[in-house]
């Protein structure tokens, strides 16, 4: 396992959000988090069909452009009576002409879970692969796993994607009904930097 040695960090996402959710769990490390917009970058296609291969494609063009170590995460939601669908393709079933409509994408994954007469609960996971790499070439993966189940109709106007329909097991409250906070608390993300910071920063 390699250890991160610097004081600089390039994140790549373009997503505000993420950044700062980053930055904050990083900055007891006196690491300075940028993010890939601040750098001018792209958003590379994401062509692999994993979460571990997309993280790898950001992380790796991240670094290799700016010389700085990188970190990339890769998540979305798997829903078992859907044969782990949407996947890596979670923010696909929310495109249109228009951009992203989540709730669009939730009423979909709902309509399909009906279709199949799916059994309650209808369980589901979200997923997070995280890849920290280096302009050499090397990389460290973690992944991260929330299981839960998929409820109707939508509850909660926090968090973003497929929140108001994901509830976390042991709780009685949906990803969108839950403050940021305590939702960073147990999340996949969370699980999958417990095990970034345990094995290269802590």
């Amino acid at each position: 396992m390699r250890r991160f040695q610097g004081d600089r960090l390039l994140v790549a996402t373009h997503n505000a959000g993420k950044l700062e959710e980053i930055a904050a769990l990083l900055a007891p490390y006196g690491v300075a988090v940028t993010g890939a917009a601040d750098a001018g970058l792209p958003e590379p296609a994401e062509t692999g069909t994993s979460f571990v291969e997309n993280a790898r494609i950001k992380a790796h063009a991240a670094a290799q452009a700016t010389g700085l170590p990188a970190l990339s995460d890769d998540s979305g939601i798997e829903v078992e009576a859907l044969g782990g669908a949407p996947g890596v393709y979670t923010a696909d079933w929310a495109e249109t002409p228009s951009g992203r409509d989540f709730v669009l994408a939730m009423t979909r994954t709902w309509d399909a879970l009906e279709a199949v007469s799916a059994p309650e609960p209808r369980r589901a996971r979200f997923c997070c692969t995280l890849v920290l790499a280096w302009p050499d070439g090397h990389d460290e993966v973690f992944a991260g796993v929330m299981p839960g189940r998929i409820v109707w109709p939508m509850r909660g106007d926090q968090g973003h994607g497929y929140d108001p329909i994901f509830q976390p097991d042991g709780h009685d409250m949906t990803f969108g009904e839950m403050d940021r906070w305590q939702k960073n608390q147990i999340s996949h993300r969370a699980d999958a930097f417990r095990k970034l910071v345990a094995g290269c920063f802590a």
